[in-house]
């Protein structure tokens, strides 16, 4: 074929394919001919998909077969038909869950899982190279899985037990050695290992394994082995019987309880000081022949020569720097086996500060700070240790100080502490009244005071309460007296005022007294009622009174009290009233002043009066003949008359109507008063007074004859004179 025909077909059967629309509806996947068969059953899993295409051509599809997340098949066919994956005489290997994916042109679909169970395992075989075997002689077991497929796990077991002691030569084959003499039944069995749960076979076939015993014994011998005490030498031997004929060498080891003593290959010799650590001791001879062990022992008892030393203190309670004296000392002691040896004791460690006073005695001085000692008993080359002592020097109490928490108030509950500064707790502390045991109190913290709570009934001081501090056997430390003063609290407080609350004035000097009862220093506080809230003044003072001043003016005028406070509480005193009168001199100006206002009154009253009575002499009847005033001739008489222009007065008769109607009858001679000033420049001035003349007018300027008498003139009618 040319290459161009070549081309054109592939081409072509490319442009077909890409033109080709693919859809995969469905892949099933399914088991044959059962989801559940016998072993030896021969089994296909059979993959089909319906695919829906638009081209004519075969498009190739590529399968794949799933045993859980594995791959265990790929298929590529351009075919429509099954695929079928065949599982030939199917094992319990083959169970499990299985899948199956188809790609068309790059679209893939994957069917539902599907689970094959294969049941009917092989029954395994056991076999074993021997039959009968000496001690420590190995067999070897071989466990065969006819027709078993997959991974497979063996077990062998020895009677009951799984032996673990062997060494794999296969998987199905392990050699070991048998432990113990007599018959060993083994048997088999394996595992096929699939996931998630394998499958255990049944159990193998029974063999029947014989172990016969060695002939070859180890020998233990001790002498002495009775009445034995520490001290004494033991002769040990540890030997191999019958080992001159057909002995496979071996290895011996002589031990007491976990010391190894000796080892060797057929003979073992110890001369061994016993000891009596444990009352009996145990002695082992053992002989290793590869993976057989002998093992021979005996028991020894073993008397003490002496006991274990016990170190003492000479007293129960030590303060630093205390003389004290350390025993050691074993209790119990065999005499008749010492054979005249003394016991030696000694102390560690041993210091400048402790000397040696006999056998087991030392003396020295206390530290001070915690210290430990032990102390060793020998005799007959036996060492024995005694427990440590430990020894906590106590530091001694120093003077206690006694004081009171706050205030100490007649009547009331106070606390009293007590506190020496050094001392090792516990400290007890003993509150004394008078030379009598008032409480007690033990503090077992370091620098911490006691406390004692006491009810004061009795005023001055608390001189008759001190403490005591003791932290042993030694005198306790006591303290000062108690130096404290008795407070009284505050029970009365009284107000008075100088001067009396009626004499109070404007300008006058106020005085508020404020007297109390309570133990000083006493604050003194002054209030008025306009404003409670603060204070006018605030005083302290040692006194049983003190005063408050101020210059009263009116607006003094409150309620006052005062606030008496000491230590123990405060008391408020009565209120009194202060109301500021007026002050003398507006007292006395008031009706000055009145009487001046009257006087000023009356005096005008008096000039009116006499203008007036002047005004009436001048209405004299007084023709313009009369005469006038004769004027001042000199100057000192002009100088006396009034600067004020001078004004005539004069009196017009004024002609009568001869007709009635017009004229009325008047009674009397009517009178005009005309008021004329005469200016000292020749102007008229309204606001001045002259002198007055009356004038007399008639009609012809005569004096006329009326029809009435002059007893029917009358001057009532007369106008008064306007100022």
């Amino acid at each position: 074929m040319g290459l161009l025909p070549l081309i054109t077909s592939t081409l072509l059967f490319s442009w077909t394919t890409l033109n080709a629309a693919v859809k995969i509806t469905k892949v099933d996947l399914s088991i044959e001919p059962s989801a559940d068969v016998e072993r030896n059953t021969d089994v296909a899993l059979r993959c089909k998909a319906e695919v829906l295409t638009s081209g004519t051509e075969a498009l190739n599809r590529v399968y794949t077969v799933y045993k859980g997340d594995s791959v265990i098949y790929n298929k590529t066919t351009s075919s429509s038909e099954d695929l079928l994956y065949r599982l030939p005489q199917a094992r319990v290997s083959n169970n499990g869950k299985y899948k199956c994916a188809i790609t068309i042109m790059g679209k893939a679909k994957t069917s539902e899982a599907a689970t094959l169970t294969v049941t009917g395992m092989s029954t395994p075989v056991l076999r074993i190279n021997k039959a009968n075997i000496t001690e420590g002689e190995s067999v070897t077991a071989t466990c065969l899985a006819q027709g078993e497929t997959g991974s497979l796990l063996f077990s062998f077991h020895d009677n009951s037990k799984e032996v673990e002691n062997g060494v794999w030569v296969t998987s199905s084959r392990l050699t070991f050695v048998p432990k113990g003499v007599g018959n060993h039944n083994i048997h088999c069995s394996y595992l096929v290992l699939n996931m998630p749960y394998p499958s255990k076979s049944q159990q193998s076939n029974t063999v029947t394994l014989t172990v016969e015993e060695l002939s070859i014994e180890p020998v233990l011998k001790i002498s002495p082995q009775d009445n034995v005490y520490e001290g004494d030498t033991l002769n040990i031997t540890c030997s191999v019987s019958n080992s001159t004929k057909g002995y496979q060498a071996g290895e011996l080891f002589l031990s007491q309880d976990t010391e190894l003593l000796e080892s060797g290959e057929t003979y073992i010799h110890v001369n061994w000081t016993a000891h009596a650590r444990t009352p009996v001791l145990t002695i082992r001879c053992q002989l290793d022949l590869g993976d057989v062990e002998k093992v021979v022992s005996k028991t020894v008892s073993v008397r003490e020569l002496f006991s274990v030393p016990t170190l003492r203190v000479s007293a129960v309670e030590v303060f630093q720097e205390d003389e004290i004296s350390l025993t050691c000392r074993s209790e119990k002691l065999s005499y008749d086996r010492l054979e005249g040896e003394s016991l030696i004791y000694s102390l560690e460690p041993f210091d400048y500060q402790m000397v040696r006073k006999g056998n087991g005695v030392f003396v020295g001085k206390a530290k001070t700070i915690d210290f430990n000692y032990t102390c060793t008993a020998a005799a007959k080359g036996i060492k024995k240790k005694s427990n440590v002592l430990t020894i906590h020097p106590k530091v001694p109490v120093s003077t206690p100080k006694i004081w009171v928490s706050g205030s100490a108030v007649l009547g009331k509950r106070v606390a009293i502490f007590c506190l020496s500064d050094t001392g090792t707790p516990p400290i007890t502390y003993t509150l004394w009244k008078a030379s009598k045991q008032n409480q007690i109190a033990v503090v077992h913290e370091f620098n911490k005071a006691a406390n004692f709570t006491v009810v004061i009934n009795e005023t001055g001081r608390l001189n008759h309460y001190l403490c005591t501090a003791s932290n042993g056997d030694r005198t306790p430390g006591l303290s000062d007296k108690l130096q404290t003063a008795v407070i009284e609290p505050m029970t009365t407080a009284s107000l008075m005022v100088v001067p009396d609350v009626g004499d109070i004035s404007e300008g006058h000097s106020v005085i508020l007294i404020c007297s109390f009862l309570g133990t000083p220093p006493v604050t003194v506080k002054w209030f008025r009622d306009s404003d409670d809230l603060n204070p006018l003044d605030t005083t302290t003072t040692n006194s049983n009174n003190t005063n408050y001043e101020f210059i009263a003016n009116k607006e003094h005028t409150d309620s006052y009290y005062c606030r008496a406070e000491n230590r123990a509480n405060s008391v408020k005193s009565n209120k009194i009233n202060v109301v500021v009168g007026m002050a003398m001199w507006k007292k006395l100006l008031i009706p000055g002043t009145i009487i001046l206002v009257v006087f000023s009154l009356v005096m005008v009253g008096f000039i009116l009066f006499t203008r007036s009575r002047r005004v009436r002499v001048d209405r004299t009847p007084e023709s313009v003949w009369s005469s006038r005033k004769p004027e001042a001739e000199t100057d000192d008489d002009l100088s006396t008359l009034s600067n004020e222009p001078e004004v005539e007065y004069t009196e017009v008769v004024h002609p009568r109507s001869s007709d009635p109607a017009k004229n009325p009858l008047r009674k009397g001679t009517d009178t005009v008063y005309s008021e004329l000033q005469n200016s000292p420049h020749g102007a008229t001035d309204h606001h001045d007074y002259g002198s007055v003349k009356y004038v007399d007018l008639n009609g012809d300027q005569q004096p006329r004859i009326t029809q009435h008498s002059p007893k029917d003139i009358s001057y009532s009618d007369l106008p008064m004179p306007v100022d």
